[in-house]
């Protein structure tokens, strides 16, 4: 690539250089994006699909709109590279996801373009309604402009908001991005339908001029008014004018040609000072000018550096590892052909969670249900009440916005729905809002709900085997990682609340691992052995719940005792491991590993466990440190296989 490829980019150094460029330029410049995009997506890894859809409406939005003056908020976020690039971070673009560098996401704190710090779907039209009104408040006339998905749209908080702003009737921007794709295909009624939508600003600028001169006519005109607003609904719906969003109070606009900068900046400048909510209609395509991601945008849709040279422009696949989502999915498989009741549920996420073979399988028992995590779990609740076995799998950080649905539709019932959560624990590249730390804190103070944390794909697979013997609610958690096919110990059978030792030598020190973090704890195990002490390893498999009296029995003989979890210090079960044995044992010494009280921002896996503590080397560094300064070398040493 020569140096004069990003000849115009290299001048764009703010959005109000954008002003100055002719038509021809926009569109070179819009090449040269993209180009840049793909290359540095190539070298980091990052959301290309997505981002290479909306180059043309970002540069579009920032050429008609003034930023940060008119605040421009992206729905999720993880579309906003473009807008990263031209609002002073082009520079900085190759450290995106890269630990301290920009985040993949907007973030207020990196620059004052960033409104909205979002990486979840459907936030933005109700965040985008309150900064109106707020703006509103202040005295001030500055845009709002909102960018959301397809989808997006298929989440309820989406809707809320669209039927508030439509209430209040204030004039916020909303442009629907319609690519026909979440992560994965959309699914539902509203995405069927949004090709059918069409309206034309000579009807919108004909009723407009109509309402204001009708109601200004003395005596007559308001009853005339409201007379004529039931005759042109009725017209428009015949007329196929009315939709869902003209229902709601909006005036729509499209659906125009997203990637054609002259119509969307005509169109932008048209509407953006209307004094109505507006809805305006683009359509893209995820992947634009990249073949493979056109042909294959799901599998383009979030790429890590440890397979991103796998991507060339000749080729249309990406070389995978073999995942605990790939071994959680290719048991589900398993599973429904033992078991014709077993039904899977995700939430715009069948690739990520694996289950795209079992969708391909049973198309008949799967059910994606959008970006819907709430509808998903009460979806399940309905369909175990009536016999069925559902497994619902969302990612940890998506399980969140169902708290809920899963306390008050599945647990208070005590209803048999298995849920997978996947990316359990650290996550890499996404940051603080795709962390999965939480989901042990939040659900195990919940009554009646069994919690579990397999270590291999052997150990996942006997866990979901007793998952459906169960007649209530059952969690599995696993994390975004390489699945180990086996570990010593683990194909022991299940029995409720016990774990198994992983590695046993009668020594004075007991490590305890959770799910994913007993093979560090493996691994630490190894580094203190050679320091001079000897550890035995437990793998809790249970974190609710917990056999007692087993458990204590376990933990007696040992005076050291080490926990890790890939989960959160504050409410794990470190801290409730911890107090039960203190509550009967004095004189132990117990010391935690876990994710510390703060979030935790975006890096690689390896290096954002290090800075938690939780990676074999460190571990075994703070074990020595305790065991040196509480007792000499004797407390773990000359016990040697």
């Amino acid at each position: 690539m020569n140096n004069n490829h990003f000849s115009i980019l290299k001048k764009i150094n703010s959005p109000e250089d954008l002003k100055s460029l002719n038509e021809k330029e926009l569109s070179l410049l819009c090449s040269q994006l993209r180009d840049f995009i793909i290359q540095h997506v190539r070298e980091s890894g990052g959301h290309l699909a997505s981002n290479l859809g909306t180059v043309e409406l970002t540069v579009a939005l920032h050429s008609v709109f003034d930023s940060p003056r008119d605040k421009i908020i992206w729905d999720v976020g993880h579309q906003s590279y473009a807008h990263k690039i031209l609002t002073g971070r082009r520079e900085l673009f190759k450290t995106i996801r890269q630990l301290g560098g920009i985040s993949g996401f907007p973030k207020h704190t990196e620059s004052e373009h960033d409104i909205l710090d979002t990486g979840h779907a459907s936030t933005s039209i109700s965040a985008g309604l309150g900064i109106k009104i707020g703006e509103e408040l202040k005295g001030t006339e500055n845009k709002v402009i909102v960018v959301i998905g397809d989808g997006a749209l298929t989440g309820g908080l989406a809707l809320e908001g669209l039927n508030n702003t439509g209430h209040l009737r204030k004039n916020l921007i909303v442009i629907l991005n319609d690519n026909g794709m979440s992560i994965s295909s959309n699914v539902g009624a509203i995405a069927s339908n949004l090709g059918k939508l069409k309206a034309t600003k000579a009807y919108i600028n004909f009723r407009s001029w109509y309402d204001s001169t009708v109601e200004s006519l003395p005596i007559v005109g308001k009853p005339l008014l409201s007379v004529t607003k039931r005759t042109k609904q009725a017209l428009k719906a015949y007329l196929h004018y009315q939709n869902i969003f003209t229902v709601l109070g909006f005036d729509y606009f499209g659906p125009i040609d997203g990637h054609n900068v002259k119509e969307l900046i005509h169109v932008l400048n048209n509407i953006k000072d209307l004094k109505t909510p507006v809805l305006l209609h683009v359509t893209t395509v995820k992947g634009k000018g990249f073949k493979p991601a056109e042909i294959n945008p799901t599998k383009f849709h979030g790429l890590s550096p440890d397979w991103s040279h796998s991507v060339s422009d000749s080729e249309d696949k990406v070389t995978e590892p073999f995942t605990w989502s790939r071994a959680f999915g290719e048991y589900m498989v398993t599973k429904a052909k033992d078991n014709p009741r077993v039904v899977a549920i995700t939430a715009a996420m069948s690739d990520g969670t694996g289950l795209k073979v079992f969708s391909e399988t049973f198309p008949k028992r799967f059910f994606d249900v959008g970006i819907a995590e709430e509808h998903a779990f009460t979806f399940a609740a309905g369909l175990a009440i009536s016999g069925q076995r559902p497994v619902v799998a969302v990612y940890s950080t998506f399980a969140q916005r169902a708290v809920d649905q899963i306390i008050h539709d599945i647990a208070i019932p005590h209803l048999p729905v298995v849920i997978a959560l996947d990316r359990a624990g650290i996550v890499p590249g996404d940051g603080e809002t795709h962390q999965g730390v939480y989901d042990i804190p939040i659900f195990k103070s919940v009554p009646g709900i069994t919690i579990t944390a397999p270590a291999c794909r052997e150990e996942m697979e006997l866990l979901l085997d007793y998952a459906f013997t169960l007649k209530g609610p059952f969690i599995i958690r696993y994390p975004k990682d390489y699945c180990p096919e086996h570990i010593k110990g683990c194909e022991e059978g299940i029995t409720e609340g016990r774990g198994i030792f992983v590695r046993k030598e009668k020594a004075p020190v007991l490590m305890i691992g959770v799910g994913s973090t007993t093979i560090e704890m493996l691994k630490a195990a190894d580094i203190l052995y050679g320091e001079g002490f000897s550890a035995d390893v437990y793998n809790l498999r249970f974190i609710k719940p917990l056999d007692t009296k087993y458990f204590l029995d376990i933990v007696s003989p040992y005076k050291y005792i080490f926990i890790s979890e890939e989960g959160s210090l504050e409410g794990g079960i470190g801290e409730k491991v911890s107090s039960l044995i203190l509550s009967h044992f004095r004189n132990k010494v117990i010391k935690t590993f876990g994710v510390p009280d703060r979030f935790i921002s975006h890096g690689p896996r390896g290096k954002l466990l290090s800075m938690c503590g939780l990676d074999a080397q460190g571990m075994a560094e703070r074990i020595v440190e305790v065991l040196e300064s509480k007792s000499d070398r004797k407390a773990g040493s000359n016990i040697r296989e």
